[in-house]
């Protein structure tokens, strides 16, 4: 879905990201690599896998938009026991397999607790608000008086209601300072979207994209 935000067009995608075409860059938030890892570290048995679809989805994300920069708006680790021998050598072999991707990661909250990425990850490390004007790429959700914010943190979503069924979905949640992202990893949990009467709501329900009304 093409938008024009901050003066630039954008594309979101129903894999949970937004492209910025000009500069060939993709923004994802809250991957959280490791987190069924980390539960099975603490004694709950989770099947494994999840770590494996993500970056595949990611390699078909950035394949798709043609990129040549990665950004992670935060919480690409989930914890320090889901950093297992496992995910290290899955990273390091998705990363051979993009040398010429640049991979950036704005700290999160779940990252100062897990720690950055090992060298070999080749992933260059910044703190929020990091400027890519006019875009500022941040982890926690902030509206700035200046440039247009790109944030996650919230795993942001939406219930929706039919006549016999509901469900909740992720969205994106399009302001007039900032943007707020779906988490990007599929083992996350969602929250209720908060949205100011200005905003656009749209939703994701499998690859399709769809705007919701706002509650006045």
């Amino acid at each position: 879905m093409p938008l024009a935000i901050a003066g630039e067009r954008v594309l979101l995608h129903a894999a949970r990201a937004l492209s910025w075409p000009r500069e060939r860059t993709v923004f994802v938030a809250d991957v959280h690599l490791g987190k069924a890892a980390a539960f099975r570290a603490g004694g709950v048995p989770l099947p494994r896998g999840s770590t494996a679809t993500d970056l595949r989805k990611l390699a078909e994300l950035v394949a798709q938009c043609d990129a040549q920069r990665l950004v992670v708006l935060g919480d690409f680790l989930h914890a320090k026991a889901g950093r297992v021998a496992a995910l290290d050598a899955a990273f390091v072999a998705w990363r051979d397999a993009h040398p010429a991707l640049d991979v950036v990661l704005v700290r999160g909250n779940h990252d100062v607790r897990a720690g950055d990425p090992p060298a070999a990850w080749r992933v260059d490390i910044v703190d929020e608000p990091h400027a890519f004007a006019p875009f500022l790429a941040c982890h926690h959700v902030v509206s700035p008086r200046s440039g247009y914010a790109l944030c996650g943190h919230v795993h942001p979503g939406v219930r929706i209601v039919g006549e016999d069924d509901a469900a909740r979905v992720p969205c994106f949640v399009v302001g007039e300072r900032r943007t707020v992202l779906p988490a990007f990893g599929r083992f996350t949990g969602l929250a209720e979207a908060t949205a100011d009467a200005s905003d656009r709501v749209i939703a994701i329900a499998g690859r399709a994209l769809f705007e919701l009304p706002v509650r006045r």
